[in-house]
């Protein structure tokens, strides 16, 4: 498989008359440049490459990667994603309790290091498994 995409790469390009629907046309020229290529024949010749990789599936190692890849990255961004407006979303109902709680509370200053340092003693102890049970027990021993 190596030394056929070698050859290929040495390979002399020969020009050759392409009948192509209009509409078709306007693909290429509206994608090639997008897919970083030099020209719409570089556009044609490595969708011609990808079929025929997609084509001979059980046999082409070099389309399941980039398939694979591109796939799996898309997976990824949109998880991120998801996780990353979760997060927010966490982070705003925080905040609010954070000013319930700072509103009915007057807590001396400081004792907030002191807090924090016992809140991430606790996170830690128990692996960000932390209750309100957890957080009960702590403030009526």
């Amino acid at each position: 498989m190596d030394d056929m995409l070698q050859n290929r790469d040495a390979e002399i390009k020969r020009r050759f008359q392409l009948w192509l629907k209009p509409s078709v046309l306007k693909l290429a020229e509206d994608w090639y440049e997008k897919d970083n290529c030099k020209s719409k024949s570089e556009f044609i010749e490595k969708a011609i490459q990808f079929y025929s990789g997609y084509l001979a599936a059980g046999h082409s190692q070099n389309y399941f990667p980039r398939v694979l890849t591109s796939t799996l990255r898309a997976i990824v961004a949109e998880s991120e994603s998801r996780v990353r407006r979760m997060l927010f979303k966490l982070a705003v109902e925080l905040a609010m309790t954070m000013n319930v709680a700072a509103a009915a509370h007057h807590i001396d200053p400081e004792r907030l290091p002191e807090l924090r340092k016992t809140c991430v003693d606790a996170l830690i102890r128990t692996n960000g498994s932390y209750t309100l049970e957890d957080a009960y027990r702590f403030q009526n021993p």
